[in-house]
């Protein structure tokens, strides 16, 4: 099977899929509402943080979700920020592992 035969097979097959009421895989979550960033301890790259500030008039709790390589994820502490308040959540990930992966914010209204 040459390689455009392959596309088009592809394409093809995920029409069908489609077609016959199957949905597509789920798209990225709406933006977050907390301002936040989300790094890496510099000294430590087993520790992911996330740092968030409430930007809102609502009050709403955040934590940072950690992907870590080797090792399972992990979640930090849940933080609870008023209107205009900022804090810290962190997650660290086993020794075994590689490290931190990744750094995301799970955050919910109160």
């Amino acid at each position: 099977m040459s390689k455009g035969t392959r596309i088009a097979a592809a394409v093809a097959g995920s029409v069908a899929l489609l077609s016959a009421g199957l949905t597509a895989p789920a798209t990225a979550a709406a933006a977050t509402v907390l301002h936040c960033d989300t790094f890496v301890h510099h000294n430590d790259d087993y520790v992911g943080i996330a740092m968030c500030d409430n930007p809102t008039g609502q009050t709403w709790r955040f934590r940072a979700v950690v992907t870590c390589g080797w090792a399972p994820d992990v979640v930090g502490e849940w933080v609870t920020l008023r209107p205009r308040d900022s804090g810290q959540s962190q997650g660290a990930c086993g020794r075994l592992g590689t490290g931190v992966g990744a750094v995301g914010v799970d955050e919910r209204l109160v």
